[in-house]
């Protein structure tokens, strides 16, 4: 359980040091951020006129509880009040770590239209063979497919390095799986960032971001195949 502490108003500036789609990130200090997780609504990379009210109580409520869960390396610091999240400063790297357990949106479309190579036939929502790990660039406008190959080429982390992150991702989307299955959801896909603390570079620390996964009530999901009925921000 996560201790709550009085909301810091004081040490919250005017405005945010970075804003995004549905998360404002204050500075508090040079080694700690604060996240305000907002009642903001985004779908396939754009912002929607309308909000949720408190959504944003709820991803800041579901990123606490994975990350006690999963009893992994983040950067959680404390939960302050109901959406807000004091968490490391990390060194992010430009990749963001997709899994997917089930064929749909983008990765149905680019296997229509032969991008990719998987052992499945080209059936929307159907559930994978294995999970897919399905890195994307990671950007403040749209998100781009790229695989390990070019994340390699470009310079971006070696070869050992997108193996590990690639072997962490599959681990954690298994665990996360498992449990959402015990509660009657399916975790349709996941999507990951790490980073790296300035005074151990080596040492990864995970950065699940709570508006990076979609699942759906099980009957649900089976009864609308060819339709994406997921839980998403």
């Amino acid at each position: 359980m996560q201790k709550h502490a009085s909301e810091p108003q004081s040490q919250l500036s005017s405005i945010p040091f970075k804003r995004g789609k549905v998360k404002d990130i204050y500075e508090l200090d040079s080694e700690q951020l604060l996240f305000v997780f907002t009642n903001r609504v985004s779908a396939y990379d754009v912002v929607l006129p309308s909000t949720i009210p408190q959504k944003g109580e709820v991803l800041c409520k579901l990123a606490a509880y994975w990350f006690n869960y999963l009893k992994i390396p983040h950067h959680m610091v404390r939960v302050e009040n109901p959406n807000r999240m004091v968490v490391r400063r990390l060194k992010m790297i430009p990749v963001e770590c997709v899994v997917r357990g089930y064929l749909y949106g983008s990765l149905y479309e680019r296997l229509v239209r032969g991008e990719v190579n998987l052992p499945v036939k080209p059936i929307n929502a159907a559930k994978l063979p294995e999970p897919y790990f399905d890195p994307t660039t990671k950007s403040d406008v749209k998100d781009e497919p790229v695989t390990v190959d070019q994340i390699v080429d470009e310079g971006w982390l070696d070869t050992e390095d997108i193996a590990a992150l690639k072997d962490s991702s599959l681990s954690i989307y298994k665990k996360m799986s498992e449990r959402a299955d015990k509660a009657g959801f399916i975790l349709a896909d996941l999507k990951l960032e790490f980073g790296s603390t300035k005074r151990v570079a080596s040492c990864w620390r995970t950065r699940l971001v709570p508006t990076s996964f979609a699942s759906g009530r099980k009957r649900t999901i089976l009864l609308a195949r060819t339709r994406r009925v997921m839980i998403s921000s």
